[in-house]
């Protein structure tokens, strides 16, 4: 009786292994496919075979024979639900736990299993396995699993801990994690062992590549280059898929841009064009690394190719039913040098460059044409500017703007601004309330004043380019009106006064001031009212004492009406300021705030004090 219950259990575990075996031949036909439809077929249709094999192997007692079996089992329906999904789920997780705590039945473990967790049902795992050495090979797969599980979820104390336990080392989890994974040596498998998707070296390639590329990428992006370049070349030397490989040259380019080395990191991206039709990421570094060595057409050509290539749909490989390195790599991260954002982000980035060096008739064209796209595609929501990727909507409707007008084409940017206050009109009578908000750190569009007061300052300067001195002054003026309108209350102690988006708006809050006050003063000047100028000169100095061009053109206007000793005093003020650290210095101004500043800061304005300074009684030119 004994001899035929042992018979009929063999006969049952190689019907259990012909299936195992068939159902992983499926999924690699499945892999091989070129159809969409019928791949995914097969891969469905073979996970779900595996699903109904583990629940017959674990719907009898756990035994050391079947266990091998049962073991790799789990390990082929982990990954292939793994790869259909594109990652991993707390029911891996929980396929893994059940794994262990069917091993540990096996040795009459029963009772304190129960309150262990994953890390400890290992450590117990593992010493069974000396007892069991038929089960070692199939252990070391599961803990691939678990390590790839544990690194795509960053607990990497505890996966350090489990690739102690499984080197059986004792020099505590301090000890470098990519040595530990080098260290690693997963038994060899048996010839006549059941098939397997991906072996237990197989997994440590994709670890040992997936976590010297996430170490890299961190220690690129909190500013260590030098110590990301050995990772990353770890992972350029490696096992490493194509699309992973043009990330890393293009990480690798970054790193030698950073350390001052252009000409290798020009190498490393051309390499990272070369090898994949990801373009985007080496595009937006390379024209980060022509923006550094100062050659603009090469910036500007390399930002337009960006903006093509995004426009392009990213036929990525379909993925293998396999653990992949892609599968363990962290989501893009908004600080990577490797995120290159949009097409519309893309041509932002290129407008604005344009606009910064002095390309008035490009940038108005790339703006334009940013609007239409960012118009056609969903409402624009009216919300504070973000860090990375970009501004806001209407930050782009006043940087185009300011393109508008640089470029000679004042009228189209007097309808681009109506546009805008069409869109904010709705918003006027609360601008109290969320100025008020935007003191307390809420999200209520604090920036909607600046925005509002900021598009009346450039329909201002279009009327001044067309030649209408009167309708220019009055914008200029219900611009000033609004500003004072929101005056923010004196910074409060705590957490309002430490809220840098509340420092930014105040900074930004005062340099419009001065510059609507510097451009009405202008108008007075050309006017010939150099009493109203001095007026709005004298309270941009004390509405903004950190602005140098307001003290240079009150200067100015007070040496046109012979006030000597006024500007003489002045002119020692002035001195001091431009001696001294400049007060508003450390907050970047939004890019059309400063293209704005940029026009009205006098040109001659050395020539002018230098001979000012030569004016002076000999006994004050100290």
């Amino acid at each position: 009786m004994s001899r035929q219950t042992t018979s009929v259990g063999s006969s049952c575990l190689d019907l259990w292994r012909e299936k195992n075996d068939r159902l992983v031949r499926q999924a690699k036909v499945a892999q091989n496919s070129d159809l969409t439809l019928r791949r995914r077929q097969l891969a469905q249709d073979a996970l779900e075979g595996l699903r109904g094999l583990l629940h017959s192997l674990q719907g009898l007692p756990a035994a050391v024979p079947v266990l091998p079996l049962e073991l790799t089992v789990i390990c082929n329906f982990i990954i292939l639900r793994a790869s259909l999904a594109q990652g991993f789920t707390e029911d891996q997780a929980q396929d893994i736990q059940r794994g262990l705590e069917r091993v540990l039945e096996t040795q009459e473990q029963r009772g304190p299993r129960l309150e262990q967790g994953l890390r400890e049902l290992w450590d117990s795992a593992l010493r069974a396995s000396c007892l069991l050495p038929e089960l070692l090979s199939a252990l070391h797969r599961l803990a691939g699993l678990q390590a790839a599980l544990w690194l795509s979820a960053d607990r990497l104390g505890d996966l350090a801990l489990l690739l102690e336990t499984l080197n059986d080392s004792q020099s505590g989890a301090s000890e470098d994690l990519l040595l530990l994974l080098k260290t690693w040596s997963p038994p060899a498998e048996e010839l006549d062992a059941p098939l397997t998707l991906q072996d237990a070296q197989g997994l440590k390639d994709v670890l040992l590549t997936a976590f010297a590329y996430r170490r890299g990428l961190q220690e690129l992006i909190t500013g260590n280059p030098d110590k990301a370049l050995s990772s990353l070349h770890e992972v350029a030397s490696g096992l490493c898929p194509r699309p992973v490989l043009v990330q890393v040259y293009t990480a690798l380019g970054s790193c030698h841009r950073k350390m001052g080395n252009p000409q290798r990191a020009l190498l490393y991206l051309v390499a990272a064009l070369k090898e994949g039709s990801a373009w985007g990421p080496p595009l937006l570094e390379a024209s980060r690394l022509y923006q550094q060595l100062g050659d603009t057409p090469a910036e500007l050509e390399s930002l337009e190719l960006l903006v093509e290539a995004l426009n392009v749909p990213y036929s990525s490989k379909a993925p293998q039913f396999l653990i992949e390195v892609e599968l363990l790599l962290p989501p893009p991260d908004l600080a990577s040098p490797l995120h290159c954002g949009t097409q519309s982000q893309a041509k932002h980035i290129l407008a604005s460059r344009c606009l910064q060096t002095g390309r008035a008739e490009d940038a108005a064209e790339h703006y334009l044409d940013l609007l239409a796209l960012l118009l056609d595609s969903s409402e624009p929501r009216f919300s504070p500017p973000p860090s990375p990727p970009g501004p806001c909507m209407p930050e782009v409707f006043l940087e185009a703007a300011v393109a508008l007008i640089q470029a000679g084409r004042a009228q189209d940017a007097l309808t681009l601004c109506e546009e805008l206050l069409s869109r904010t009109s709705s918003l006027l009578p609360k601008m109290s309330r969320l100025w008020e908000d935007a003191r307390k750190g809420t999200k209520e569009l604090p920036y909607c004043p600046l925005w509002v007061s900021a598009t009346h300052l450039l329909q201002g300067q279009a009327w001044v380019q067309l030649g209408a001195q009167k309708v220019a002054i009055s914008e200029f003026s219900r611009c000033l009106e609004l500003l004072f309108r929101t005056t923010p209350e004196e910074k409060e102690q705590g957490a309002a006064s430490n809220c840098e988006q509340g420092c930014k708006s105040d900074v930004a809050l005062q340099q419009l001031r001065a510059a609507a006050l510097i451009s009405r003063g202008l108008e007075w000047v050309a006017s010939g009212q150099d009493t109203k100028a001095l007026q709005d000169f004298l309270l941009g100095v004390q509405m903004c004492p950190g602005n140098g061009d307001t003290y240079f053109h009150l200067l100015q206007t007070l040496k046109r009406l012979d006030r000597r000793d006024e500007a003489t005093a002045l002119w020692w003020r002035l001195e001091a300021q431009t001696k001294g650290p400049q007060e508003d210095a450390m907050w970047s101004l939004p890019l059309y705030l400063e293209s704005y500043l940029s026009w009205i800061r006098p040109s001659d304005r050395d020539a002018f004090l230098e001979e000012f300074r030569t004016s002076l009684p000999k006994s004050c030119d100290l």
